[in-house]
């Protein structure tokens, strides 16, 4: 399974709005988001992947973790950390579509070095 990213331009899109543009963009997966977290900051993507950890109701939004069998688990490339006010279950294949925030810091040792955050969540069915 593959993790698909689609980016979309931040200043002209917002997370409720994607254009035929945002369809055509490059897809990439977990581990070049990874790779190009400095380029992507600030930018909407859509992933699609399998959720394999969630944790709802923390700071007011739910925390989920997606992968798609790419990226080193050894160097943490392999795993996308999504926030939103939605949520899905563990096993959930599902398309995300959220910011890329770098190097956020909620406080009490959790650093998030590559977050998507409010993010919108589809689960395929």
């Amino acid at each position: 399974m593959k993790m698909i990213l689609t980016v979309v331009c931040a200043g002209v899109l917002g997370l409720g709005a994607l254009s035929a543009s945002a369809e055509e963009a490059k897809l990439k997966t977990v581990a070049d988001l990874h790779q190009d977290k400095e380029k992507l900051a600030g930018q909407v993507v859509r992933v699609q992947g399998k959720v394999v950890k969630v944790n709802n109701g923390i700071m007011d939004r739910n925390f989920l973790h997606v992968q798609d069998g790419t990226g080193d688990k050894d160097k943490s490339t392999n795993d996308l950390s999504v926030t939103s006010k939605q949520t899905a279950l563990v096993g959930d294949q599902v398309t995300i579509t959220g910011r890329v925030t770098l190097n956020k810091d909620f406080g009490a040792g959790y650093l998030y070095p590559l977050l998507v955050e409010e993010a919108s969540i589809t689960t395929k069915k």
